[in-house]
């Protein structure tokens, strides 16, 4: 159900569960990135999906923050006015999320009329019951501009200690997270002309915070246990209360925004961070005229709230304050959801840096939403930060989505396919005696356990878990057809293999269902391959046994059901797409459009010297001659030449180490490198290091070599170690004690990015490595320069003069 197909609005219903779901409102003056979608938007569409097959009646909200600084600023760098930013960002937004088959009730803006009404509304409730005080405050004026400058308008250094971040904005520290007022910013200058601005008085209205905490703490003390808030939600709401709550500014001086209602105020408009909060109110409004049923109704509805960890304080102080102050019923938020951050291969996603891998990239890649859905569900950041990488979105589609889950499918319904004389001729067929089938008996124990974990996690909105719960059903399926033998079985006992694929076809169909909130187009498309018309309302209510029908999989669906056609559900990312991609999204989006205009500026320039050659000579071979000699120079070029930052050397850490199954002289280790998943590594040093020695230490890892098979297992690295002159002795190069998982080794005085892959066929490592030795004070170097860290350098135990590779 999309925002796009506009159905009869819902109303609650007596006697159901009532559930209004909201996603934290992305800011309109930029491309949503994965860490936006993953921390709001998808994790709110996975719990409002399964609400609807759970048979719960739900609605979900959500819409773009369109008031603000923050659009008059994007407004003036795109010398537009502010509602031009905002409906161009709302329809990239809306795009953006259309493709991530976000399933929105209704997806609005708050730049409304009907935000203005509600927005003001609550103000003169505010007013009325005087929780509401005037003050003068000190704020920057830039005499350049002539205006007094908002938050985000100001920039400087972080005045909190420890921190010196120096492009901190006016309301938060983007690095500490810390909020701020202006004045209080060390070296302060105007975002528009950079000039220091002065400090001039202004008069504003504020929310008496500190005259509402006793009401605000009996809500928080009482729902944040009941509704089962997240623990970072908890610590963040409880360290603004411990800090003790001070009065907020409510309003700014600016044009853009919802007007003040006050006749000595009305030059101003409410400040954002009132106002966008309320953008729920007034989007439901949008989808209903009855909205109130939803939003003034505490009793019969449930309130559920998707966010980042950097709005919490919002949604769990200021926005129940705010209306906790009109004295009215309001439908205050049962349960909050709050991610951490997902940081992107070396650092941080940032939608002002550009950095990172942003919505509208996704489109352009060939890697389906479902895969894209997957990778961000099971990587996503509940308890603490987590890590994008290409290389773990490619572990995870190959080995869980297309060994596992597509595996399966396609095992059965193809057995199924087949024609009478090997298969069934695409017929499921009966499952007589499935109760007394004793492996059948203990799958369906087994899966129904699976179901009710994956119900216990996903009503507690622990999505990672109910996503590991119902792939695990896949993994359990694996195993049974493994077990049952079932190619043997139907040559020389039907019945079995009957029981055996018509129980399979039950967990294909309960899977389409289970993994619907988190990959609804693979749900459609076992749907389609099962022969079950679109429409197929997937549903695991209480009332229709479907819960307790997990049990017994065999009965789920009919004997003598004819499926569809089978077809492979996922596609293999290989090795070369992977490095194709870490390539292309290096760097900030700025760097990719200055690199895809530079080669389109480049092959321009190529296609004019060929036209002028082409004129200027009429000899076909010469000019073919010619044309060859300028495409094979232009490589080399651009490659530039080989130094020894091209090589992406990492402390590594050891994590497990034993004997490669087949080879003597090779252990294969798992090591940590600062990346979600270790890296599998094979190294030939069994005759020089005892497997103990290998245990939990620190390495140098090359991570950007081509993997490379040995021996039946691929090695993803590898670690470099220090021989003597006849290789009798083998040492590996160990960096300092307290050097940081993950950090990359600097050699001073060799300044770039490394490659993503080592092209094998340029030699680049094998040039190098010609270079490192071991010196007389058994220090790792490149030539004269050390192998270094931010806290040390790195040695070997006893080899001088040694060679290192």
């Amino acid at each position: 159900m999309g925002d796009n197909c506009k159905a009869t609005p819902k109303e609650p219903i007596a006697g159901k569960r009532n559930i209004l779901i909201t996603s934290a409102l992305p800011y309109v003056n930029n491309v949503p990135h994965l860490g936006n979608i993953i921390g709001c938007v998808l994790s709110a569409d996975v719990f409002a999906r399964y609400c609807r097959i759970r048979g719960y009646n739900a609605i979900y909200m959500c819409g773009t923050d369109e008031y603000g600084t923050a659009t008059e600023t994007k407004a003036l760098e795109e010398n537009c006015t502010p509602k031009e930013v905002c409906d161009k960002y709302h329809a990239i937004h809306k795009e953006v999320y259309k493709w991530f088959d976000i399933s929105f009730d209704e997806f609005g803006r708050t730049s409304t009329p009907q935000q203005t009404e509600v927005c003001q509304a609550i103000f003169k409730k505010l007013w009325e019951n005087n929780w509401l005080s005037e003050n003068t405050m000190q704020q920057p004026y830039c005499d350049t501009c002539k205006k007094f400058l908002a938050d985000r308008l100001v920039e400087g250094n972080c005045p909190t200690p420890g921190c010196n971040y120096d492009s901190a904005r006016g309301d938060q520290c983007e690095k500490c997270g810390k909020l701020l007022n202006p004045t209080e910013l060390l070296e302060p200058r105007c975002k528009v002309c950079c000039n220091t601005p002065c400090i001039r008085d202004t008069d504003h209205l504020f929310l008496e915070l500190p005259l509402l905490k006793d009401k605000l703490e009996a809500y928080i003390n009482n729902i944040s246990v009941s509704g089962g808030w997240s623990q970072n939600a908890i610590y963040t709401t409880h360290a603004w209360l411990r800090e003790g709550l001070k009065s907020r500014c409510i309003t700014r001086d600016l044009k853009w925004g919802v007007p003040v209602p006050h006749e000595k105020y009305k030059e101003k408009v409410f400040y954002v961070w009132f106002d966008a909060p309320i953008g729920y109110v007034s989007i439901t409004s949008c989808y209903t005229t009855e909205w109130e049923k939803w939003w003034k109704n505490p009793d019969n509805v449930e309130l559920y709230q998707f966010m980042g960890k950097d709005n919490v304080p919002f949604h769990t102080v200021i926005f129940p304050s705010t209306l906790l102050g009109t004295g009215e019923r309001w439908t205050l938020m049962k349960t909050i959801s709050v991610t951490e951050y997902l940081n992107y291969e070396a650092g941080k996603f940032s939608k002002s840096k550009g950095i990172g891998v942003f919505g509208n990239d996704v489109k352009d890649t060939n890697i389906p939403v479902e895969v894209w859905r997957y990778y961000l569900l099971t990587n996503r950041p509940e308890v603490s930060d987590t890590l994008f990488t290409w290389a773990d979105l490619q572990a995870k589609l190959n080995s869980e989505l297309l060994s596992n889950l597509g595996n399966f499918v396609n095992r059965v319904l193809s057995f199924i396919a087949k024609d009478p004389a090997s298969g069934y001729g695409s017929i499921i067929p009966d499952a007589e005696g499935a109760e007394s089938h004793s492996l059948t008996q203990a799958l369906g124990e087994k899966v129904g356990s699976c179901v009710q974990q994956y119900i216990e996690a996903m009503e507690k909105v622990k999505l990672k878990q109910g996503l590991k719960d119902a792939m695990s059903i896949s993994g359990e399926g694996n195993r049974y057809l493994q077990e049952s033998q079932f190619w043997k079985l139907y040559k020389e006992d039907k019945p079995s293999c009957s029981i055996v694929m018509r129980t399979a076809c039950g967990l294909v169909y309960l899977l389409a269902c289970l993994l619907e909130p988190f990959m609804p187009s693979i749900s459609r498309e076992v749907l389609k391959q099962l022969n079950l018309p679109p429409e197929t309302q997937l549903s695991l209510s209480d009332k229709g046994g479907e819960i307790e029908n997990s049990k017994r999989p065999w009965d789920i669906l009919p004997a003598g059901h004819k499926i569809g056609t089978p077809a492979p559900l996922f596609k293999e990312l290989k090795d070369e797409e992977v490095a194709f991609y870490r390539e292309k999204f290096a760097g900030s989006q700025a760097d990719r459009a200055d690199r895809a205009l530079k080669a389109e500026t480049e092959a321009k320039q190529m296609a004019e010297q060929l036209n002028k050659a082409k004129i200027s000579d009429g000899n076909k071979k010469e000019r073919a001659t010619k044309s060859s000699e300028t495409k094979s120079k232009a490589p080399s070029s651009v490659e530039g030449e080989i130094s020894i930052s091209r090589l992406d050397i990492r402390v590594g850490l050891i994590t497990k180490a034993q004997k490669h199954p087949d080879a003597d002289s090779l252990y294969v280790e798992e090591i940590d490198v600062g990346e979600a998943l270790p890296r599998t590594v094979v190294s030939g040093l069994v005759k020089y290091i005892p497997l103990e020695e290998m245990q939990n230490r620190k390495v140098c890892v090359l991570c950007n070599l081509k993997p490379a098979s040995m021996r039946g297992i691929k090695s993803q690295a590898m670690v470099l170690a220090a021989s003597n002159s006849d290789h009798t002795k083998v040492e590996l190069v160990e960096p300092p004690k307290d050097a940081a998982i993950g950090e990359r080794l600097t050699f001073p005085g060799f300044d770039g990015e490394p490659d993503s892959v080592l092209n094998p066929k340029k030699k680049v490592w094998e040039t190098l490595q010609v270079g490192f030795h071991t010196n007389k004070e058994l220090v790792a170097c490149y030539k004269d320069v050390p192998f270094t860290t931010s806290v040390g350098i790195c040695k070997v135990a006893s080899i001088s003069d040694g060679s290192i590779r």
